[in-house]
């Protein structure tokens, strides 16, 4: 397919060099279909190297992924494609090398000399990810599905910004559907022709992981007699009016603000409502979480959400709808 301009062609060799020849020691991770490496180019910049392993069925993922980028532009949140080398047996990408990892890595594999990240970062890297999935649903010249929004798939560049990677899983949509839910015909709902909201409750799941530190799906959490989903953990909290039990209780030792986790708690669980109808799309979810003043997101608008998605319907998940008034107004 078509590139950027911009992005460039390397050579094997060149990313051979750059890898001390796909040194042991550069490898950074693995994924399900390549290995990520880290390398050098001629010019001095440091780079992500994403060697697709060699099998014949998962060139359809290298393409996807390839494609998906030649119709990004540079946007702030989502992964710059450096380049690219094809040649008969090997597929690899090129891409800045992210400093700070994963958010996954952050939260729960970092190494004890490296702070815990404040909720001044946590707050900016929920709202840099709503950002970068508004553009692919919204601004895009196609609407792009990620299809694995997750906190192993964004990552953190040197001054800590949420930069969405990983496109192998994408699909790619022209834009049939616009407007508001409420405005679109049934007929369309009915027919799924809103495939972003997968995305939408994997950003309200990537948000949960943000604030708690836990996994999504935890087998540890069930050996305490807990749940073993996270979504369900928060919602026994929130039922119980536990919510501070809710909080990564590495944050809790730094300066945080309870009304903006309460905030960012109840946009995830927005998020990931059951009907996918009803779930707000990402442009809203920016529009909401945008800072005013020292608060995250403005009370009129959460009111007006709240009472649209939420109390005026009745959901067998929670005893009563003003339960969510309770979360959401001061004590």
């Amino acid at each position: 397919g078509r590139l950027h301009a911009g992005t460039r062609t390397f050579s094997l060799n060149e990313l051979k060099i750059a890898t001390n020849g796909f040194s042991v020691r550069n490898i950074l991770f693995r994924d399900g279909f390549a290995k990520w490496y880290k390398g050098r180019l001629e010019n001095g910049s440091v780079v992500a190297i994403k060697r697709y392993t060699q099998l014949q069925d998962i060139s359809h993922y290298f393409k996807t992924e390839v494609e998906t980028m030649s119709i990004v532009n540079a946007h702030p949140n989502l992964l710059r494609l450096i380049g690219v080398c094809v040649t008969q047996q090997e597929n690899l990408l090129v891409y800045p090398y992210m400093a700070n990892g994963s958010v996954a890595s952050c939260l729960r594999d970092r190494p004890g000399s490296q702070p815990p990240l404040k909720w001044a970062v946590r707050k900016r890297i929920a709202m840099g990810a709503a950002r970068g999935l508004a553009y692919l649903h919204d601004e895009c010249e196609r609407k792009i599905i990620h299809r694995d929004v997750k906190a192993a798939n964004i990552y953190l560049n040197k001054g800590f910004d949420a930069i969405i990677c990983n496109f192998a899983f994408a699909i790619h949509m022209d834009h049939i559907v616009r407007g508001t839910i409420g405005n679109i015909a049934p007929e369309y709902l009915s027919k799924g022709t809103l495939p972003e909201k997968t995305d939408v409750y994997g950003y309200g799941m990537f948000l949960l992981e943000l604030i708690t530190g836990q996994r999504v799906f935890d087998l540890a959490r069930l050996a305490n007699d807990k749940d073993l989903m996270l979504l369900d953990w928060v919602k026994t909290n929130l039922k119980e009016k536990k919510w501070e039990r809710i909080v990564d209780s590495d944050i809790k030792g730094y300066y945080y603000i309870e009304e903006e986790v309460k905030h960012l708690i109840q946009i995830a669980l927005l998020c990931t409502q059951d009907n996918p109808e009803k779930r707000p799309n990402m442009s809203e979810i920016v529009r909401i979480m945008l800072p005013l003043g020292d608060g995250l997101l403005a009370t009129q608008r959460w009111d007006e959400l709240c009472n649209d998605e939420i109390t005026n319907r009745s959901d067998e998940q929670w005893d009563s709808p003003r339960q969510f008034e309770q979360l959401s107004s001061p004590r």
